[in-house]
């Protein structure tokens, strides 16, 4: 299963991405996480000592090639793993996008194309989870990098502009060939929040699958540089995932 997690910047993506990704391997599966943001930050919110998230390699575009149907890998997925993963908390593997080095570099293209390879690849693996954490704008879908992605999880904060954007990145997953296209209301504080994402879902025709209360202790947890689901004061938000992850159907057994 590929879970492609995308929204607005600051809605959540990351700490959703990395919760799923850490309750979905403490379930019991084979979990890769790929860090798709040009601007990465999911190894910490996985957990991993900032120090060792340094040393995450991207994988190079060298290993891509175009074939029919897009780009693809010229080595194995095993292969991959074994050389540029960093082994992670409760047994998951992490892979990263490349990021650029310099100012005026230029566009992401083969940084893309690295990603949307993988995705093919580890169709391959359906007792595997990928999660992907997506960067806030919507180059991913245009460009069609998730488009080998099973479920597009769409963060909405309870928020017009939240909201809008989420409209927008719907609009443009329904047109690539992903099988879903899901709503996760994220940091809502009252009934009424979450009846304006629920309206909100209504309306467009969206599967709302996850309501996730506002913690402070998820803010406390970026401060300390650890993963939400290992500090105090962030249960109701780690359960309201939980119950996500299982909707979706990333922790039943493959």
């Amino acid at each position: 299963m590929r879970i492609a997690v995308a929204g607005k910047g600051g809605a959540g993506k990351t700490t959703i991405s990395a919760t799923i990704a850490r309750l979905t391997a403490r379930a019991g599966r084979r979990v890769i996480a790929i860090d798709a943001d040009a601007n990465p930050n999911l190894a910490v919110a996985l957990g991993f000592d900032p120090q060792i998230a340094a040393c995450l390699r991207p994988i190079p575009p060298v290993l891509v090639s175009r074939r029919l149907g897009g780009p693809g890998l010229t080595t194995s997925m095993d292969q991959v793993l074994a050389d540029f993963a960093l082994p992670g908390p409760d047994g998951l593997h992490l892979l990263g996008m490349g990021a650029p080095e310099h100012a005026n570099e230029g566009c992401l293209c083969s940084a893309h194309a690295v990603v949307s390879a993988v995705l093919e690849d580890l169709a391959r693996e359906p007792e595997s989870v990928v999660v992907v954490d997506m960067e806030a704008s919507p180059e991913h879908l245009s460009r069609g990098t998730i488009r080998h992605a099973d479920v597009v999880c769409l963060v909405a904060e309870p928020y017009y502009r939240s909201l809008e954007t989420v409209r927008r990145m719907a609009a443009l997953a329904t047109e690539l060939p992903v099988a879903r296209v899901v709503v996760i209301a994220n940091k809502l504080r009252s009934p009424d929040d979450a009846e304006a994402v629920a309206e909100f879902c209504d309306r467009h025709g969206l599967p709302l699958v996850g309501r996730v209360p506002w913690g402070d202790g998820v803010a406390a947890a970026d401060r300390a540089r650890a993963a939400v689901v290992d500090c105090p004061g962030t249960e109701e938000v780690v359960e309201a995932i939980a119950e996500t992850c299982t909707t979706i159907g990333a922790t039943t057994p493959g």
